[in-house]
């Protein structure tokens, strides 16, 4: 039947879906576009992926299922035709510091086995399990360091960076703040040590003990006399400045004490492994003349080079392992990854790259019959890779799958069979498919805003540049694959940074943020707003101090005595007290995760009964925070300004009170330059943006453009990464990095205004570039 070949949805709800029919077919390559905001990822993630996963799931026992991390239950009336699904997502979240390149792509499993099986081992030596070649393994993890590579210490410099100080004027930097310290002097003082005089004037014996001892003394504290309040007396435990740092920096659950911590801390490569996490008989067993930890080191096109003539000699565990991980690594390398080292730690990688990394992964795999839902794979790649990831995407379809991906990158689209436009616009505005079918019958809709730039009706407005008011002169630059780099940007202009992945692009970015000659310096990064949902766009901007105090200047509300603090759900008072003014509820299942509703007494509204009756201009405070940035804009006039700036970068859709976790990257990255556009007296500052135009639609990146050059204009130097040959092409001055990644990379490959970078016969940016112009 026909219909077998589709996968067919019918009423779909979420976000700002209205009621979505759509079919898209199976074993195709299926591209969702629109506008940021439209609700493209709404259809793929939140609609077709968590479907497929709630019906996986349903087939899993109750007890595991909670193990499991669930997309939640779409609101949907039905899905037919749907597979199995696994979603490749540029997560947020921060992966741990155990995780590396080689535990994500299961390199790290292959390289432990061929040392295991075919290493040279010391005469006399016994042949170790491949978990002893493991730093995160008891089995493996050198004794010293437990596996980190590096051993924590602490001086009395790094506790008392001031020794002029007195203990009780804070000279013991490292101590907490608040109570806990004035506990800390007070126990010192009862122990008989003199807090009032300059720390350097103390006995070296007397300070050793101070931060260093294992002692814990039990004293009694008589606190000081406060005439408004009645202090007893208490037992107080003292415990020293190094047991304290160490304790918060091991041991602590909040990320915020555990980087406190760590500035206190002095850090040196472990004396016992030099760094390379692993046990001596480990370290001893050689492949190809390298260690483990060398091998892991190395980029992983090195390492494939070198495992190569070991993978064609045909037999044996040595030649059956090097096959199995060339063929790996060679994936990896063809999605221009191959500057990557297997030791590489996750969190230093970006979205795009642990996606690429992934996808690579599941090539290997062997999967046939799924669905392979991909987050804007393309975000953060040079075109020259992006050529070499839609070839892997096409091999992934051929072996007999189903690639669905949300993309802004229309190149990629092109490549497509099949796409689903979802618009018109974004938030309220969007929410309806305006066009599913063959990518070329999309010409014909012309509603869709990504038509335009789709067959080339918009072409990049490149102008003459503009002449530099002067220039920032970094030399000597030294740090990651930079190294001894000299390089000049101009000030008052738009420069783009370009460049392969990996290239040093990052890194050069940087750099400048720390040239302080520059003046004042603004990063403009893609990390939430806020992590959690009492964050929001109102809350950020500062637009909900007016709205509080609009609602606190009523008349009803000064009748009864309400100040601005009443109008917040952050603080006892206003807010609904059984939700705290979450407006949901967490509800608790047994064997499963728990799941949310909405607040049983205020049904989502965050605020109690008393402070709803409360109403601005025949509105209460819930429904104001209910409204989109353009709706307010004839709503609010005092915020007019903070609204018009939101309106300008194009986030008219966003709801005031739109929770943090529920912005995209692209989203964020507005806000906060929204914010900064706010600001009067900009002149005169470096604006550094990484991949501005990440996440963001061409019509997007078209109002972007028009906000950074305003940036420029008012006196300001804005420099981005970026690799969008559009906003490219209408620098003023582009820096191209290369001419490879990794330890290929580091250099300027060429400079100048974009027509001289794309003659650069040198530059890998150079043939598209020229395309563009």
């Amino acid at each position: 039947m026909e219909s077998d070949r589709f996968v067919r949805v019918r009423g779909a709800r979420v976000h700002n879906l209205r009621g979505v029919d759509v079919a898209m077919p199976r074993d195709a390559l299926v591209a969702f576009t629109g506008v940021s905001g439209s609700g493209k990822s709404s259809l793929a993630f939140g609609t077709l992926y968590a479907e497929s996963q709630r019906r996986y799931l349903e087939s899993v026992a109750p007890y595991a299922r909670r193990l499991l991390h669930q997309a939640g239950t779409p609101d949907v009336d039905d899905v037919t035709g749907l597979p199995p699904a696994v979603a490749l997502e540029q997560r947020r979240s921060v992966p741990s510091s155990r995780s590396s390149v080689g535990t994500v792509t299961m390199v790290s499993n292959s390289l432990r086995m061929l040392m295991s099986r075919a290493g040279d081992y010391p005469d006399g030596a016994e042949r170790l399990d491949s978990d002893a070649f493991s730093a995160n393994t008891a089995a493996g993890a050198c004794p010293e360091c437990h596996g980190q590579g590096v051993v924590y210490e602490v001086t009395e410099d790094s506790l008392v960076p001031d020794p002029s100080l007195t203990i009780r004027q804070g000279a013991i930097a490292s101590w907490p703040g608040a109570w806990q310290g004035k506990n800390l002097r007070d126990l010192l003082a009862v122990l008989g040590h003199d807090i009032d005089v300059p720390w350097r004037d103390l006995p070296a014996e007397e300070r050793a003990w101070i931060l260093f001892t294992d002692e814990q003394p039990v004293v009694t504290v008589h606190p000081e006399r406060d005439p408004d309040r009645i202090q007893r007396p208490y037992q107080g435990k003292y415990s020293s400045a190094k047991r304290l740092v160490l304790h918060a920096y091991a041991d602590s659950k909040s990320e915020t004490s555990r980087k406190r911590a760590e500035r206190f801390l002095v850090s040196a490569a472990c004396p016992l492994c030099g760094g390379r996490r692993l046990r001596p008989e480990a370290l001893a067993v050689t492949f190809a003349g390298h260690d483990i930890a060398a091998l892991a080191a190395m980029p992983l096109r090195v390492l494939a080079d070198l495992l190569r003539p070991y993978a064609e000699e045909g037999q044996g565990p040595a030649a059956v392992l090097s096959q199995d991980l060339v063929a790996r690594i060679d994936v990896l390398v063809e999605l221009g990854l191959g500057y990557l080292s297997t030791s590489r730690p996750s969190p230093t990688l970006s979205g795009g790259e642990l996606q690429r990394l992934r996808l690579g992964t599941q090539l290997r795999s062997g999967l046939f019959g799924v669905v392979y839902v991909l987050d804007e794979p393309s975000a953060g790649l040079h075109p020259a890779d992006t050529e070499a990831l839609t070839s892997v995407l096409v091999r992934l379809k051929r072996s007999g799958n189903s690639v669905f991906l949300v993309e802004h990158d229309l190149d990629v689209v092109r490549t497509a069979d099949w796409v689903v436009d979802v618009g018109p616009g974004a938030g309220v505005h969007g929410g309806r498919v305006l066009f599913s079918g063959p990518v070329a019958g999309l010409e014909r809709v012309e509603e869709s805003v990504t038509r335009r730039y789709l067959f080339r009706e918009h072409a990049p407005r490149v102008g003459e540049p503009r002449t530099p008011g002067g220039w920032l002169k970094l030399r000597g630059v030294t740090r990651n694959n930079l190294r001894d780099l000299d390089v000049d940007v101009p000030l008052g202009v738009f420069t783009a940074i370009t460049g392969v992945s990996g290239a040093g692009k990052s890194t050069l970015l940087d750099a400048l943020a720390e040239a302080s000659e520059a003046g004042r310096v603004v990063r403009v990064n893609q990390q939430p707003i806020g992590r959690t949902p009492r964050s929001n766009l109102a809350t950020y901007t500062g637009l909900f101090d007016v709205v509080r105090k609009l609602f606190a200047a009523t008349d009803e509300a000064v009748r009864r005595g309400y100040d601005a603090g009443r109008f917040s759900f952050n603080v006892q008072g206003g807010r609904c007290e059984t939700c705290k003014g979450e407006g949901y509820v967490s509800v608790e299942l047994l064997f499963l995760p728990s799941t949310y509703a909405p607040c049983p007494d205020c049904h989502g509204a965050r605020y109690n009964p008393e402070t709803l009756e409360i109403t601005h201009q025949g509105l209460t405070v819930a429904q104001v925070l209910d409204l989109t940035v353009d709706d307010a804009l004839a709503f609010l006039p005092e915020a007019a300004r903070s609204l018009r700036t939101l309106h300008d970068v194009g986030l008219g859709y966003l709801r005031l009170g739109q929770p943090a976790t529920e912005l995209s990257g692209g989203e964020a990255q507005r806000v906060k330059l929204a914010a900064e556009l706010q600001r009067t007296g900009r002149g005169h500052t470096l604006y550094l943006l990484d991949e501005p135009t990440a996440g963001l639609h061409p019509a997007d990146t078209e109002v972007l453009m028009r906000q950074l050059g305003a940036l420029v204009d008012g006196g300001g130097t804005v420099v981005v990464v970026e690799h969008d040959l559009d906003v490219i092409a209408r620098a003023d001055h582009v820096i191209d990095l290369g001419p490879g990644g990794g330890e290929e990379g580091g250099t300027i490959v060429a400079q100048g205004a974009p027509a001289e970078v794309a003659a650069s016969p040198a530059s890998r940016t150079a043939a598209y570039l020229g395309a563009r112009l």
